[in-house]
């Protein structure tokens, strides 16, 4: 029953249809998918039967008897209740507004997908090919109001005017006796009043007024389990909406109606206008706190236990891959809930609409306690972090994720909002009571007093062999050696659920020597270091490693040891037969020992070195691990200990080195152009995927400068040096909000926005236009007060441009050691041939403002560019762990390996294997299915199978753009192969116009300088050709030679097929002469990178020899004419299937009668070959 099959559903009072579901599928699940399909949408309070028998909701399909293919289950109306009641309002509500893409994740693929399915089967030259003029080639305005292009089938369908509770609730007891619930009020389309009755057996129209209370029934007098059946029969105009409404949401794609488990706030929006909603505000009003600071509770929320459901779903066993995936998709779903009530607890206390618990405190000491979830804010409390850096350590306090069984941590998440970074964390049970036993493991006093509890050694020891941890000793209070296995912040407690919890307080991962300066670390500082400018003062002593690097040296240490130290014959000790361990150990690391001959005894000693000097715990095997705690302050250890801590020093001065000297330099990788970042989302995800640290950007950039190449890795000097930029103003964004009273949020942050992209020489804050005079006070009192409160009074509005910009540049230098030799924002902008709306964009997203979408005039220095109306709104950014299927992921690196050895079958199965793991743990709207579903694709075109790779990569870019956003890098690429798949198959229009989209998306994000862009320009050529437009396609086939040349070198094989795909263009358009001179350039490059034998180089002499014949000949056809001679004899050019005749001369250089030469049409698998190149695509026969 793990299969598919398909089962029949009967509705009731309909015909019953056939539904495709899993074996996995549990009954509540399908519960929910009949709620949204639209036969049975109507209906949300109902049980599902099997003969007769009542489904249990928590039982899988698969393990319900009886269920197999073809079995019918009915849908059952079941009685109401007053939660059911609700359930159902709110289930209609969103049915009405389903179509609404406010507050939710957009997706605009389709209005490109569908809207030129038609112009793909007309004629070519029929529709107009010719992009807007933005998107065309050298154009420096940048608009941004097409990144939300208008869709039809968003346009409001109103099918309601007012749906709303009631005044007349709740019900009197003499109608509870009689199964009246609630009472709700509606006005129709046709300015029809309507109060309906929900009752335990449905809704009816009952005779009450907004006056008079009549609860008895009306005329007519139908009763309907459902409400949207009852407004069908009472509101003709309501009928007739909500069918289309229905039409309209089965024309889409099902991705875009899945509700995404994180919704993804556009940096820009629409104005759109606020309607009324009653069941958002009860939901809304569902919790208010009292005066002493308790949460009350309306009766229909249910508060949730958090931490109770995250630690039970650790508890699950996980013994085999069904238990695993069922254990995985718990924890993920309360994970998504946990991240969304963490996000709306933190708006709630930082707006002030949470009593905090010590009430006393200063505000930003507060901590409050709201839906059973802990918040704090990230300053310091109780000088606890003073050591290490106060406020600005407690900000960057980060929270490692431990899944060791027995071992329990506490559900995090860190969400910024306002300027105001606030903590969200499960409730430790008891935590917040006396009586609870104080902390049994580490220390929270900066190791003052050091507690151990061999519990926790027990569970620690197994997690700190896969964080690389060593454990060692320390002195508590009475200078006794204590046993740890973590760091010395890291504190373990037993909650009164008899559970050990670790809290992570400070760190985990070892620290960052670069980033310390003490006098004992500076003696030992590496050559590597030094010349980097290391050590330097960081603002906290937190800034720690990252568990990649930690991997990457591990690694590194590893394999260069072994290579360096061993160097005498191994392979006769290792064939010797013996038990001892260290004969085990040389049989299985055979390749470090380079295949010589050496005795048993000289290759234990060997290893006993190569152990010692790679720093591992053991002598028999490597096993390299760091104390977390070397070089923290207010650390002691015992004296026989100190050799060892000052090789720990030595260490972590080596893996420190290590990052300077080999990561950094890494990133020579984009040279390749295997990773190609386009902002700064995607710059941090590659440093991250290395090792670095964001703070390291000064030395990225210090890098890039001395790198011989840099003209190449220009695009990642622009993006870092934004980086630098919008970090930097966030961080002073954060400091600028706390002074700004919540009245002026708008105003404030417009004139920040000013100062920081507005070229207007002095911009001036905009005068609150809500505030009002008060009219209690005398007129000179209240001009005084209204000249005292004028924005320009207070501190934030007092900050200038060039204030801004010293402080950008004081924080850059301070944190990312980066100086900025400029005198103002404009003249680097310039200097680096940055975009403001890039800027704009990187700025909103990382500090969740949303703007109007319009466009901004940045250049103007009359008027500011933004204004207070122009903030529409500010989001919480919330940073949360992303549990996902391990096994999944496993199967997803085995598939890649498979592909790579062309085993493309075998990788489509397991490609296959993992999609329905993630798809089951994650559901379908997260980043793991849409890569899956593109690699899937991506083989599946590989293999010839065009039309399922369409499919799979269409679902793929849906989802990228729904949970990622529609501007991201990621959706980018996901157009682009899409583009490819769609000319495959034939329709070019299409292509085309998700191209332009691509191109666009890339030109707001990072401008036209850049590698992507000679990707995206070089396809736009070669569709634009297959159309027939030469003159347009040499526009961008021109650009991506010049691009090409510049970011892969001018004797690179990608700017030889750019020289190539200009000549195909050439020949086509009948210019000969530069179809040959770019032939030729390509030639020579094929033939000095490939060498004469090379298949690329071969084709290119071919190609080139017909052109030179072709050129003859047109040579000898016209001087034949020019001489007047009458003949026949001269032969046209080479004529192939397909042909277009052109009239190459005038009929007065022809004489009388005209002369057609024939050439031949764009070849459609020629072009899709060509394509193939560029996108990096080559066709292998699978295994």
């Amino acid at each position: 029953h793990e299969d598919e099959f398909t089962v029949r559903i009967q509705p009731p009072g309909a015909e019953s249809f056939d539904l495709q579901v899993s074996g996995q599928m549990s009954v509540s699940e399908l519960h929910q998918v009949l709620m949204d399909h639209e036969l049975t949408c109507h209906h949300s309070c109902f049980s599902l039967q099997l003969g007769g028998a009542v489904l249990d909701s928590a039982a899988k399909l698969g393990s319900i008897q009886g269920i197999q293919e073809g079995a019918l289950i009915r849908v059952v109306e079941d009685s109401y209740l007053v939660r059911d009641v609700r359930v159902h309002l709110r289930h209609v509500r969103n049915r009405l507004r389903s179509l609404d893409p406010a507050g939710r994740s957009l997706s605009y693929l389709s209005l490109f997908t569908r809207a030129h399915q038609e112009s793909d089967s007309m004629e070519k030259g029929s529709v107009s090919r010719s992009p807007p003029f933005y998107i065309l080639p050298g154009c420096k305005e940048r608009r941004l109001t097409p990144l939300q292009p208008i869709r039809d089938d968003w346009k409001p369908l109103q099918c309601l005017r007012v749906l709303n509770i009631s005044s007349w609730n709740p019900p009197p007891g003499n109608r509870k006796l009689h199964g009246d619930l609630m009472y709700i009020s509606i006005l129709t389309m046709e300015e029809r009043e309507l109060s309906i009755t929900c009752c335990t057996r449905g809704f009816y129209l009952n005779q009450s007024t907004a006056f008079n209370f009549n609860p008895k029934p009306a005329a007519p007098k139908i009763l309907c389990h459902s409400l949207v059946d009852l407004l069908s029969q009472l509101s003709p105009s309501f009928r007739k909406n909500f069918a289309a409404l229905q039409k309209r949401r089965v024309y889409q794609h099902p991705y875009e109606c899945i509700r995404a488990p994180v919704q993804v706030c556009a940096w820009a929006a629409p104005p759109g206008d606020h309607s009324l909603d009653c069941v958002t505000s009860e939901e809304t009003d569902g919790q208010v706190t009292n005066r002493l600071g308790l949460m009350v509770t309306l009766t229909f929320v249910q508060i949730r236990d958090w931490n109770e459901e995250l630690q039970r779903s650790r508890e699950l066993p996980r013994a085999s891959l069904l238990e695993r995936r069922h254990r995985d998709r718990r924890l993920f779903r309360i994970n998504s809930d946990f991240v969304a009530a963490a996000a709306q607890g933190a708006v709630s206390m930082t707006e002030g609409n949470v009593m905090p618990l010590n009430p006393g405190e200063p505000p930003h000491l507060h901590v409050s306690v709201w839906n059973n979830l802990f918040f704090s804010q990230g300053f310091d409390m109780s000088d606890h972090y003073a050591p290490v850096g106060g406020d600005a350590a407690a900000h960057a306090a980060a929270y490692a994720s431990v899944d060791t069984e027995g071992l329990h941590t506490l559900g995090t998440a860190v969400v910024d909002y306002r300027g105001v970074r606030v903590t969200a964390q499960t409730v430790v049970p008891g935590l917040l009571e006396k009586n609870l036993e104080q902390i049994v493991y580490g220390s929270n006093d900066n190791g003052k007093t050091v507690f151990t509890h061999p519990r926790f050694l027990e569970l620690l020891g197994e997690s700190s062999k896969s964080l690389r941890i060593q454990p060692h000793q320390v002195l508590d209070h009475s200078d006794s050696p204590v046993e740890l296995r973590s760091a010395v912040s890291t504190v373990g407690i037993f909650g009164s659920d008899g559970r050990p919890y670790i809290l992570d307080l400070l760190r985990t991962f070892p620290p960052d020597l670069n980033f310390l300066v003490s006098a004992e670390a500076q003696q030992e500082v590496p050559a590597a270091c030094r010349s980097f400018g290391f050590p330097q003062r960081h603002r906290h002593g937190l800034a720690s490693l990252r568990p990649q690097l930690v991997e990457a040296f591990v690694q590194h240490r590893n394999h260069s040891k072994s290579d360096d130290l061993i160097t005498l014959p191994a392979k006769q000790a290792v064939s010797e037969q013996g038990d001892s361990w260290i004969l085990r150990y040389l049989r299985m690391n055979i390749d470090f020992f380079l295949g010589k001959k050496i005795s048993i005894y000289i290759a234990k000693s060997i290893l006993l070195i190569t152990c010692e000097n790679v720093g591992s715990m053991s002598d028999s095997h490597f096993d390299i691990r760091f104390n977390p705690d070397v070089c923290f302050p207010g650390v002691r250890f015992p004296s026989e200990c100190l050799p060892d801590v000052q090789k720990q020093r030595r260490l972590l001065w080596e893996a420190a080195a290590f990052l300077l000297s080999n990561q950094i330099p890494a990133l020579r990788d984009c040279l390749d152009h295997k990773a190609v970042p386009m902002d700064g989302a995607t710059l941090t995800s590659v440093i991250h995927q290395r090792g670095v640290n964001v703070r390291y950007l000064g030395a990225v950039l210090k890098e890039l400068d001395e790198m011989e190449e840099r003209e190449k890795l220009s695009h990642v000097q622009r993006i870092s040096i934004s980086e630098v930029i919008t970090r930097s103003a966030k961080h002073i964004f954060r400091t600028y909000m706390k002074d700004v009273e919540p009245a002026a949020f708008s105003a404030a942050v417009s004139h920040f926005l000013n100062c920081l992209l507005s070229s207007s020489s002095a911009p001036v804050p905009d005068s609150c236009s809500d505030e009002l005079p008060s009219r209690r006070r005398s007129r000179r009192r209240r001009t005084q007060s209204d000249r005292a409160n004028f924005p320009t009074s207070s501190l934030w509005a007092k900050l200038t441009s060039d204030d801004l910009w010293s402080r950008i540049k004081t924080e850059a230098e301070d944190y990312y050691h980066y100086t900025f030799k400029s005198e103002s924002i404009e003249e680097e902008i310039e200097k680096h041939n940055l975009q403001k709306i890039s800027l704009l964009r990187e700025m909103s997203i990382k500090t969740g403002i949303q703007l109007q979408l319009r466009e901004y005039m940045f250049e103007c220095r009359h008027k500011p560019a933004f204004s207070e109306d122009d903030v529409v709104n500010i989001f919480p950014v919330v940073k949360h762990l992303k549990p996902t299927s391990t096994d999944a992921a496993g199967l997803v690196q085995q598939a890649q390996l498979a592909a790579q050895r062309g085993f493309l079958r075998a990788g489509l199965d397991l490609l296959g294997q993992a999609l329905t793991l993630f798809s089951s743990v994650c559901g379908i709207l997260h980043e793991d299915v849409s890569k899956c579903l593109r690699l899937l694709g991506r083989l599946r075109y590989t293999l010839g199978e065009n039309d399922d790779a369409l499919i799979l990569q269409e679902k793929a870019a849906l989802i990228s753009e729904r949970i990622q956003g529609t501007d991201h890098p990621q959706t980018v690429q996901d157009y682009t192969h899409l583009a490819l798949y769609f000319f495959a198959g034939g329709r070019l229009s299409t292509s085309l116009q998700l191209l332009y989209r691509a191109r666009y998306l890339t030109l707001l994000i990072i401008g036209e300088d850049h590698p992507q862009i000679a990707l995206l320009d070089t396809m736009l050529g070669l569709v634009l050709h297959a159309l027939m437009e030469n003159e347009l396609s040499l526009k961008f086939l021109q650009n991506a030679l010049t691009l090409t040349s510049k970011y892969h070198g001018a004797k690179s094989l990608k700017h030889a097929h750019s020289h190539h795909v200009l000549a195909i263009v050439y020949e086509i358009k009948g210019e000969l002469q530069l179809a040959l001179n770019h032939e030729k350039e390509a030639h020579i490059l094929y033939k000095n990178q490939l060498g004469e034998s090379s298949d690329s180089t071969k084709e290119s002499s071919e190609y080139l020899q017909r052109l030179t014949d072709q050129g003859a000949i047109l040579q000898r056809a016209v001087r034949h004419i020019a001489s007047g001679k009458p003949s026949a004899s001269v032969s046209p050019p080479k004529v192939c299937s397909h042909l277009r005749w052109q009239k190459k001369l005038s009929k007065a250089q022809l004489g009388a009668k005209p002369v057609l030469f024939f050439w031949q049409l764009p070849n459609h698998p020629v072009i899709l070959h060509q394509l193939n190149l560029t996108c990096g695509i080559t066709f292998i026969p699978p295994r």
